[in-house]
């Protein structure tokens, strides 16, 4: 997997995983505010400039903030949902009987279950083992007899680029670790 670079606005709001080409490309155009990071990601090198006799290169940090203001107020969108992602902000725990489990031995669990017109987003789903979610079916909690031992909720951003599951630097993890709300489930 090549790696990745954190792409953020001026604020230091993360907006996207960006390749290395396309960090260069912002360096390129002098787009890049600030830079953070434990040292070059990579550098990249280019042609030679005829009047000065040296090559173009490029330190490319592992997270970089690009001048000018995000076009999308990224806090205004709920982050995508995904299997991988739910069982990560779960911490692999059954939502009911609070054991650990290897992500092939979860199931996602609907708490309005979805013959009832259950949402598959972060609010209405949680991590469950097989055999909870057996016991459980098609009923809510409350019908089937069974407490949640945690809350589902949405992912912040910077949770959310954690969760994506991408083979984060660990400066980078550091980075988006400390930005944490004090009481994820990824802290």
């Amino acid at each position: 997997m090549k790696p990745q670079v954190l792409q953020l606005d001026i604020q230091g709001t993360p907006q996207a995983w960006i390749t290395l080409e396309q960090a260069a490309s912002h360096y390129a155009t002098d787009s890049v505010v600030w830079e953070d990071g434990a040292g070059p990601l990579a550098t990249m090198r280019g042609g030679f400039n005829v009047a000065r006799g040296v090559q173009s290169r490029f330190d490319i940090s592992p997270i970089i903030a690009l001048k000018g203001c995000a076009k999308v107020n990224l806090f205004d969108h709920a982050p995508a949902f995904s299997r991988r992602k739910l069982f990560v902000r779960d911490r692999h725990t059954c939502a009911y009987c609070a054991q650990r489990f290897r992500e092939q031995d979860l199931t996602v669990e609907h708490i309005l279950p979805e013959s009832r017109g259950g949402a598959w987003d972060f609010m209405n789903c949680a991590s469950a083992c097989r055999a909870c979610n057996s016991l459980k079916a098609a009923r809510t909690p409350e019908e089937a007899g069974m407490k949640l031992v945690y809350l589902p909720y949405v992912p912040s951003r910077w949770e959310d680029f954690l969760l994506e599951g991408r083979n984060v630097r660990a400066d980078v993890h550091e980075w988006l670790a400390s930005r944490l709300p004090k009481g994820s489930r990824l802290n």
